[in-house]
């Protein structure tokens, strides 16, 4: 066979010459897949759940479907009127969703109940709309001054009517230990005690970044002294591994967990059979949270506990005790300063002198001559 022949071949397995402009559709199915498994799990449930609920808001609301083109700046105006709480003149509070549709949403199971939506719900759901038009190379319509605008305001009237972001409880030192004194159920005791300490101890970790440790993620010192490797994380995807230290406690209640479910390899944290037996499958991202909750329940513990609570009573811990914020980030891996500063004002506040002024040790020494002030 000659070259040419071979030529004529290659020629005739290829389905057309490729545009310069333009990715061959095999090629973008590659970049997409790329982008899919660049992002973290819980990040890609949050974007289908936003699209899904779009796709059936556009349904019922225009009688469109997501996906026919890019949508003007007036649908994205509209959802804002539509899912956010405004005030009325009465007290009161609405929002224009026909109720019919909200009861369709509901009824779709897209919606876990009828009313407005939080800000914060409403704000994610725009973002992923304009990743949405991104993808597809449309303009996006949550990019106009309008929509910006209408935004913005709207957060201001709802926080000037008493409206408030709503955080869940940090976990500083006192809710922690009241956790930990619960942890005397057994194995799952030992289980949650070791999970606890290290996701607070170890820098305030993520829940997807507790169950994605291993068993050879981890290495002994010393008695009192652990170390546990990171590998990709949501804000660090670069593949470098970083060492942490788990020192005292932490590192007790990890020595104790490993020695009642001794493993050479998999998931460092795993789930439990009745009776105690430590399966061999990890834990999932909804368990840390769950641990976290029962814990709080069974301490009889009031506030809205989650898994964050873990990382923002860390960096509320450490704000009370004074620690310098360059070293609680190079724990926390926090990469935006006004990210994690707002915990760390509120813990380093409450042992402030500025918020102790009328206590016994900041009150003026009576028997101390006084300044002569002059007169009025």
């Amino acid at each position: 066979m000659n070259v040419m022949n071979k030529t004529n071949q290659l020629k005739a397995a290829i389905d057309g010459p490729l545009s310069l402009d333009t990715l061959a559709e095999n090629a973008r199915q590659a970049a997409q897949a790329f982008i899919a498994a660049g992002t973290a799990a819980n990040t890609v449930r949050s974007y289908r759940s936003a699209l899904a609920y779009w796709a059936a808001w556009l349904r019922l609301r225009y009688e469109s479907v997501l996906g026919d083109g890019p949508l003007p700046e007036t649908v994205a105006l509209q959802f804002i009127l539509d899912h956010l709480a405004r005030p009325l003149e009465d007290g009161g509070w609405a929002h224009l969703l026909p109720p019919a549709i909200d009861a369709a949403l509901v009824t779709a199971k897209v919606k876990s109940k009828s009313g407005a939506l939080a800000f914060n719900t409403v704000s994610h759901r725009l973002s992923v709309l304009s990743k949405w038009h991104d993808v597809n190379k449309w303009p996006s319509p949550t990019a106009s001054v309008a929509v910006k605008t209408l935004l913005r305001e709207a957060r201001k009237a709802q926080v000037r009517q008493g409206l408030e972001v709503r955080k869940k409880t940090a976990v500083v030192l006192e809710p922690l230990q009241a956790m930990l004194a619960s942890c005397t159920d057994g194995v799952r005791g030992i289980r949650d005690r070791a999970l606890l300490l290290l996701a607070w101890s170890g820098g305030g970790r993520r829940r997807s970044e507790v169950v994605g440790l291993t068993i050879n993620d981890v290495r002994q010192l010393d008695a009192d002294t652990w170390i546990y490797t990171l590998g990709a994380t949501k804000t660090d995807t670069g593949g470098v591994r970083r060492e942490k230290p788990l020192r005292g406690p932490a590192a007790q209640a990890l020595a104790a967990w490993l020695e009642v479910a001794p493993a050479k390899s998999g998931p460092l944290f795993r789930r439990l059979y009745k009776g105690g037996k430590v399966s061999k499958s990890g834990l999932s991202a909804d368990q840390v949270a769950r641990i976290v909750q029962r814990r709080a329940k069974l301490a009889c513990l009031e506030g809205d506990w989650a898994a964050h609570s873990l990382r923002s009573g860390f960096v509320t811990e450490a704000g009370r005790q004074s620690v310098p914020i360059g070293d609680v980030m190079a724990m926390t891996e926090h990469r935006s300063i006004s990210t994690v500063m707002s915990y760390f004002q509120a813990g380093s506040l409450l042992g402030s002198p500025a918020s102790q002024l009328l206590s016994r040790e900041a009150q003026p020494n009576h028997d101390s001559a006084e300044p002569d002030l002059g007169h009025d």
